[in-house]
């Protein structure tokens, strides 16, 4: 099989020259090609401007032989664990061909690429790699090797340009401000296949159905820090942002309240798309640890490792190390004798009359309160009691980093001991 791994929105003529490669590549081997198309989100976290029918319709008018959806992955995980789901998921279908576009030379590509493969670490590729997305596919390929013990065979064509690179976004972009209109500039950049099943969806208004923004509101406005803490890619910065900025009406609005916390665009639609879909983190560590259990999650990216990362990076801080130091440390392969806490006791500061509503056993959620101090919430018997949480100085930077992991769920019950009440709190569960 040849395959290629696309969000096709729409298919533009930079998207036929991929197929077309694809098919040469078959006229020699004998072999099909299958686009493996994304369904529900896009790659980079955004709802489609087309639908996935008419996305499908058009791979196969421009020449595919078959279409695979791709789906439940992209508003759920980033592209480091995605990225490695989708090789496996072709490599297991018998992909032995993989095409792709970049706009410089595949030695270069391969030279960046064995640097990432090498180190088994496929996130926080640099911005300024070029093609670092077509980088991170020729690295986890070259993982998976240890795996399957075959990969993909890459062929790399030029990035086709028509005045400048065909961009996707662009296309979408002048079609929405020519009042859903397809113009002459972008008409000439789409084959003529795709302008027609394209304006077919505008005239049935298929088109650009954007987010569920009374869905993303409603939580954005009525969900409680607790609440929202809960919500896989928010961290505790991103939380106090949101409530600081309510009443939410409009999208613009919503991107505000991201931007203040220092979310840029990729992750600030991961985070919408998490909100709009309620994907909690305890889905997210469920859904990675499945995947963990298939051998297709790079080692750095576990959620063992992600823990341990945080428990060396509090450590080394109680040494009087930068977090950004201990984080190199320990990319750096240092290691510490202390194994990662999984459950400890916190202390709470509650009011005399709230001690006997505080069963033993009951469920407290964690989160991070306006002034940035950790902190938990009661309910029981109709009563919202809050408190501060008393932890050692290494076991509140711990938890804050769990906390801002975005997808390690962190929960607490009550413990009744003889030297008082206490909070136990669990690493990796949920309430």
């Amino acid at each position: 099989m040849i395959g290629i791994s696309a969000d096709f929105d729409p298919v533009h003529k930079g998207h036929v020259k991929l197929i077309e490669k694809g098919k040469e590549i078959g006229k020699e081997t004998g072999d099909e090609v299958v686009i493996y198309l994304n369904k529900g989100f896009s790659a980079n976290h955004a709802p489609f401007f087309v639908s996935y029918e008419a996305r499908k319709e058009m791979a196969l008018e421009a020449g595919a032989d078959r279409v695979v959806p791709i789906e439940g992955l992209h508003h759920r995980l980033t592209l480091a664990y995605t990225v490695p789901i989708r090789i496996a998921m072709m490599i297991e279908d018998g992909v032995v061909d993989y095409v792709d576009a970049a706009n410089v030379s595949t030695p270069t590509i391969i030279k960046h690429a064995k640097k990432f493969a090498k180190k088994e670490i496929f996130s926080g590729i640099p911005r300024n790699l070029p093609n670092r997305n077509v980088i991170r596919w020729f690295a986890v390929n070259e993982f998976l090797y240890k795996k399957y013990k075959k990969k993909m065979k890459f062929h790399i064509i030029p990035e086709l340009e028509m005045g400048g690179k065909i961009s996707g976004r662009e296309i979408r972009r002048a079609i929405v401000e020519n009042d859903m209109k397809i113009p002459p500039e972008v008409k000439s950049l789409l084959p003529h296949t795709t302008t027609k099943i394209l304006e077919r969806e505008i005239k049935k208004g298929n088109v650009a159905p954007g987010r569920n923004l009374e869905a993303i509101t409603k939580r954005m406005n009525t969900y409680s820090r607790s609440s929202l803490m809960q919500i896989a890619h928010l961290n505790a910065d991103a939380i106090n942002s949101i409530i600081k900025g309510r009443v939410y009406r409009q999208e613009d609005q919503i991107w505000a309240a991201f931007r203040r916390a220092g979310y840029g665009p990729v992750l600030t639609r991961l985070a919408i798309s998490a909100l709009e879909e309620d994907i909690s983190k305890e889905e997210v560590l469920h859904l990675i640890r499945s995947y963990e259990k298939k051998g297709i999650v790079p080692p750095d990216q576990t959620i063992e490792k992600v823990i341990e990362r945080s428990w060396f990076v509090a450590k080394k801080s109680e040494e009087g190390f930068k977090s950004s130091e201990a984080h190199q440390k320990f990319m750096n392969g240092e290691k510490i004798k202390d194994s990662s806490p999984l459950a400890f006791d916190a202390g709470l500061s509650v009011r005399s009359f709230e001690v006997d509503y505080l069963k033993d056993d009951l469920p407290a959620n964690i989160y991070v309160d306006q002034n940035g101090l950790l902190a938990c919430e009661l309910r029981t018997e109709g009563k919202k009691i809050k408190s501060p949480l008393k932890l050692p100085g290494v076991m509140v930077t711990y938890l804050r980093l769990l906390l801002d992991s975005q997808f390690i769920p962190v929960s607490a019950r009550v413990i009744k001991k003889a030297r008082g009440i206490r909070i136990r709190i669990y690493v990796g569960k949920s309430n």
